[in-house]
């Protein structure tokens, strides 16, 4: 007798079921590509003890013809492929047709629907079988209710973590298809609590401020780009706001949210370094693309896909990122209040410029008591003024009246225009002002564990239509003109201008100069060697030596010149004249090691660690006491950089306090 029998369509359907229905986040992201597949505008969810006692999804779409009711629930039933050629140009969520199959075999299911909102007909079904039906009243669209998830495989159950965590999973679906769907209204509601409302208006970025709050909303940058395969279009927040981990990148591909690490690696190479070290990007990006180019059929749950010509958009991707914050000002905003109208920031540096002009020609501006110049130690880490520059400087008795503007016109960064909400503030609201702070704050605090999104919506927006684009503008400096009024501890230089307080970091900000200058001189290999009196010599394992061997016309072309010596050893008798003399062997020796660990060159990742090795040792410390000229000159190389915000490590450089802040602090402003 025969060993091998079919399995009953009850028990096939559990075992579907388990690829399928997961935990209750699978049934509601299974519900909820089945209503936006069915041309729905607005669908409500309602979901008691984190959807383990009933997740109920009703949509306005189409609705279900009164025969295809039964084929519904059959397994490997749908409307939307009907040969070989539709399975590789699917450009709806749902096509398997198992998520009503697998859901009603391990729950019990109450569906009505209606195609015309006159005649409606509703069903329930137990096990996968249907066990009653009768007519119902009921609107155009459907209305499915999951009661009782896993009551027949209680093996299942066991493995539902707390409800907090269950509802962080369903809200981070719900959240996902309304950003990637921005068209419909999505209402979340859990045990009576409204968790997530938007307004369906085609907008993400107000989506984005339902979801991650006003003050995100606030500094999100537009991305725009397409080749001839990809339309690529998304918000990035900006490198201020961090988290822990990469859930809160959101990459989506005709609509379908995804998750691939060469995208994800694509957005944070985009920051570069303006991430600090082990943080990540709040990010949303939408790809257009031809069906017939990503394959969704790979893995059970449709999250992971397989993209035809990955480089291109890899690249297109990261140049736009680049490209989006090339033009804006990232000056970490320390304010506290969010609501007070601020002019454009190039209402505010033309208006600054007009000021200090002004005010230059009637009295000298006095700064506070420096140290007395014999006191102070010198800098021989900044590099040198000219002569000229330093007679000229030298020639004022007060520090501070060296800062002008006369270099305005020399400068070709950008900054954005400012996204103010335009919310009239007046003193006399003070208070109320006040009390939504404390509610922003206490939100940002309150991040949710790893891998959970936001779930409280106590500080969201009530209307998100004053939210605006940033964009870069090319008419006014992305690091505004200040002038030095002093430092702090020998390590924070404070400057002021027109709109406030400013602290400079001194050591980041000279990492951030070098840096820039290394990165640029170690891509010029060709350029003048010096030779060396005493060779450096390099002693290695077997091992070692037969991976260098491998690797050392990789390593010329990044300027480390090897030659062999005998046995396992070599030795460099010469580099570039850019590398410092007094780190040059340890560099060499970090540069050698990096090849040793992986096993490959990579040309880009050895320049930049070398650049940023370099930028940070070469760069002064903290407790390093700087004149006003010395801080002056720091500021403006600053200022001609390319990222002039963070340090190599992803560390801010400047932080401001405005002169409201300053006001608010000293209760000049209630």
């Amino acid at each position: 007798m025969g060993k091998i029998k079919e399995l009953e369509l009850s028990l096939a359907n559990k075992i579907a079921a388990g690829e399928v229905v997961e935990r209750p986040a699978s049934v509601v992201k299974e519900l909820l590509e089945n209503a936006i597949d069915a041309q729905a505008t607005q669908i409500d969810i309602t979901i008691k003890e984190s959807g383990i006692q009933s997740i109920r999804v009703v949509d306005n779409g189409t609705g279900i013809e009164e025969e295809d009711i039964d084929k519904a629930f059959g397994r490997h039933a749908t409307s939307k492929i009907n040969n070989d050629y539709d399975l590789f140009h699917i450009r709806t969520l749902g096509f398997r047709g198992e998520a009503l199959a697998s859901i009603s075999s391990v729950s019990r299911v109450t569906m009505k629907t209606c195609t015309d909102g006159m005649l409606g007909h509703e069903v329930q079904v137990e096990n996968g079988e249907i066990i009653k039906r009768q007519p119902a009243k009921a609107k155009k669209g459907t209305d499915i209710l999951v009661k009782d998830l896993f009551y027949n495989t209680p093996a299942r159950l066991k493995y539902v973590k707390s409800l907090y965590t269950e509802l962080g999973k369903i809200t981070d679906i719900v959240n996902r298809m309304a950003m990637s769907h921005p068209n419909i209204s999505f209402n979340l509601v859990s045990d009576d609590k409204n968790v997530l409302s938007t307004n369906g208006s085609g907008k993400t970025n107000e989506v984005m401020a339902e979801i991650y709050g006003m003050k995100i909303a606030k500094d999100l940058v537009e991305i725009k780009g397409e080749t001839d395969d990809y339309v690529m279009n998304g918000f990035v927040c900006k490198p201020e706001h961090t988290r822990s981990n990469r859930h809160y990148i959101s990459i989506f591909i005709n609509g379908r949210y995804i998750k691939n690490f060469v995208l994800n690696k694509a957005i944070i190479e985009g920051y570069h370094t303006l991430l600090p070290i082990g943080r990540y990007p709040i990010a949303y990006i939408n790809i257009e693309m031809d069906p017939i180019l990503v394959d969704v059929n790979v893995h059970p749950t449709k999250l992971e896909v397989r993209l035809s010509k990955e480089q291109l958009l890899y690249d297109l991707i990261n140049n736009k990122i680049k490209e989006a914050f090339r033009g804006l000002s990232l000056i970490p905003d320390t304010s506290l209040d969010q609501h007070k109208p601020k002019k454009s920031q190039k209402e505010i540096f033309e208006q600054q410029k007009l000021d200090f002009e002004a005010r230059k020609k009637q009295e000298p501006i006095n700064p506070l008591p420096q140290m007395n110049e014999d006191t102070v130690v010198p800098s021989n880490d900044i590099d040198k003024l000219t002569e000229n520059d330093t007679k000229q400087k030298s020639s004022n008795n007060v520090g501070s009246q060296q800062w002008q503007f006369k270099n305005k016109k020399d400068h070709h960064s950008v900054i954005q225009e400012d996204v103010a909400t335009h919310i009239e503030h007046d003193d006399m609201h003070a208070n109320e002002v006040h009390t939504e702070i404390e509610k922003e704050m206490n939100h940002e605090s309150n991040d949710v564990i790893e891998n959970e999104p936001f779930i409280d919506s106590a500080d969201r927006i009530a209307n998100s239509n004053d939210i605006d684009v940033q964009e870069a503008k090319s008419d006014t400096p992305r690091v505004p003109y200040m002038e030095v009024v002093g430092q702090v501890h020998g390590t924070y230089i404070i400057a002021q201008n027109d709109t406030g307080m400013f602290m400079i970091d001194q050591h980041a900000a000279q990492e951030r100069i070098k840096y820039e200058f290394f990165k640029e001189k170690i891509g010029e290999v060709t350029n003048e060697t010096q030779s060396l009196l005493l060779p450096l010599t390099f002693n290695f394992s077997r091992d070692e030596h037969m991976i260098i061997e491998k690797y050392l016309h990789p390593l010329e072309e990044a300027g480390i010149f090897l030659e062999t010596i005998g046995h396992h050893d070599y030795m460099v008798s010469e580099y570039p004249v850019w590398l410092p003399h007094v780190d040059a062997e340890e560099i060499i020796k970090d540069m050698i090691d990096y090849v040793l660990k992986h096993e490959k060159v990579d040309i880009k990742k050895l320049r930049e660690d070398a650049a940023i090795m370099m930028s940070c040792k070469k760069s002064i410390k903290a407790n390093h006491y700087l004149r006003n000229h010395e801080m002056s000159h720091l500021i403006d190389e600053l200022r001609e950089t390319t990222d002039p915000f963070t340090c190599p490590h992803g560390r801010p450089i400047i932080i401001e306090l405005t002169t409201y802040e300053l006001e608010k602090l000293f209760k000049r402003v209630m």
